[in-house]
């Protein structure tokens, strides 16, 4: 067994260093499948029909297509292969879609949209966010079949069509569809590693909730020496509203914007996180946020109110005028534990208490979190195949600072959500010069192939005590 593992590690190395995947990258990223654009999605529809499904059915995998579900903006793609009603079954998840290629920025006149390779980078639209990690895992499923003969394991494998614009119907979907993607496990690959040198696993995401403050008091303007201390200033209001919700360095100063608390073994694992800055990273600014959290748990286990955008007036040509309306655009980053319901209620009661009753509040949209407990045995157990591969121990997140739809998979489904990424922080997803480093998808080739592996290799029960206590669990 131990003979047939290293196998296929060398398989995995060997499709990197061959060329072979950097080969399959440039076919994925030829596809323009924005997800923002109508021609993004007749892209997509291209991606799925030549690339996608055919993958799938190499893998013996039957597919279900529903493409524009409902009628709506998301298409959904469903492979599934089943070996035996004794065997786990693992839920893999991916997305097809990626953002604009906002082609005028790339630097020297790359396009978006042909892979080029310089040094360890291979630029390219969709090649780190999120292409080349779905493609990781199908390669991997493929190796350890050809090896295997079988998967050892049931699969069902989903990709969607429109997680760059917040996954619209995924949660639907995912509930219509429970009995189709039944599982004892979920593993996905998405989002950044901790650092680039860092095999990762997180399991889950902060949730986000935007809302705006507006001060719309009058039409027009007035001079300000004329009406100065008559008139209510809307930028002043507003300014001040906001310092009522979170103060000037960064302290969330209403209650029940904040969680109940870190719980135990969420602090246990932040403690072996050491939040060191990757090449290209800003300074972070000690002075900032909660002091009495470690950096690590402010960004992974507490909440943040940021102030998105804030304005009022012309500040590029200000005049000597008192302006008529302002406004202030604001996100509360979010983890589990946080009473999301009451949000609105509890800013309103904030606000009217403080004076600021001409202050309107507009809730904009929103997205759960969610957290798998890391004392989960799914957790002890996809470490410790990441460890055998690598030779030491990964780093594990209770969830990531940012969003992805896990939710869908923890509350939806009901399952254990374990995310392995295959990029890096540096990797500029939704920006220009988005690219993949070839020594991480080389070394994520290997940890999915050890992965899988593994998986096969593991008794029915671990998968269903760890499901059973997943879905117990609060």
């Amino acid at each position: 067994m131990m003979q047939q593992r290293n196998d296929l590690l060398a398989a995995a190395a060997d499709f990197v260093d061959s060329g072979t995947f950097e080969a399959d990258l440039a076919r994925l990223v030829a596809y323009p499948t924005e997800s923002s654009t109508p021609e993004g999605r007749v892209a997509l529809k291209s991606y799925l029909d030549d690339i996608i499904e055919p993958a799938f059915l190499a893998l013996g995998c039957t597919v279900a297509r529903h493409d524009s579900w409902r009628g709506g903006l998301n298409s959904f793609l469903v492979a599934t292969r089943h070996e035996g009603a004794d065997l786990p079954t693992v839920l893999c998840y991916g997305h097809a879609d990626v953002v604009d290629g906002q082609d005028a920025g790339w630097t020297g006149g790359r396009s978006p949209w042909t892979l080029s390779a310089e040094g360890d980078r291979w630029y390219g639209r969709g090649s780190a966010d999120n292409k080349g990690q779905h493609w990781i895992n199908i390669v991997a499923l493929r190796l350890l079949l050809e090896r295997r003969g079988s998967l050892g394991f049931n699969l069902v494998f989903l990709l969607e069509g429109a997680e760059e614009i917040g996954s619209p119907d995924l949660a639907e979907f995912a509930a219509e569809h429970r009995s189709d993607l039944q599982a004892d496990v979920f593993i996905g690959s998405d989002g950044p590693r901790l650092a680039a040198g860092s095999p990762t696993v997180f399991l889950g995401a902060r949730g986000g909730v935007s809302f705006d403050l507006v001060a719309d008091l009058r039409a027009g303007s007035y001079h300000s020496g004329n009406w100065g201390g008559l008139l209510r200033n809307p930028a002043t209001t507003i300014s001040a509203a906001v310092a009522s919700l979170v103060d000037g360095h960064g302290i969330i100063r209403l209650p029940e914007l904040l969680p109940t608390g870190i719980p135990e073994s969420v602090a246990g694992a932040l403690e072996l996180i050491d939040l060191v800055p990757n090449p290209g990273d800003p300074a972070t600014d000690p002075g900032w946020g909660d002091g009495s959290l470690s950096p690590a748990e402010r960004l992974y286990a507490w909440n943040t109110l940021e102030v998105l955008a804030l304005g009022a007036g012309n500040p590029d040509k200000p005049v000597n005028a008192i302006p008529g309306s302002a406004r202030a655009s604001l996100q509360l980053r979010f983890v589990p534990g946080t009473d999301t319901a009451g949000l609105e209620a509890a800013v309103r009661r904030h606000l009217d208490a403080a004076g600021f009753t001409m202050v309107d509040v507009s809730m904009g949209m929103s997205f759960p979190a969610s957290r798998l407990d890391p004392d989960n045995p799914w957790v002890a157990w996809a470490t410790g195949s990441l460890a055998a591969t690598t030779g030491s121990r990964p780093v594990v997140l209770p969830n990531i600072g940012g969003s992805l739809p896990s939710f869908v998979f923890a509350d939806v489904l009901g399952l254990p959500t374990i995310w392995i990424p295959h990029s890096h922080p540096g990797c500029q997803q939704h920006a220009p010069d988005e690219h993949l480093l070839a020594a991480v998808a080389r070394e994520g080739l290997q940890l999915a192939c050890g992965l899988f592996h593994d998986l096969a290799a593991a008794a029915t029960p671990l998968g269903m005590a760890a499901t059973e206590s997943a879905r117990s669990a609060p």
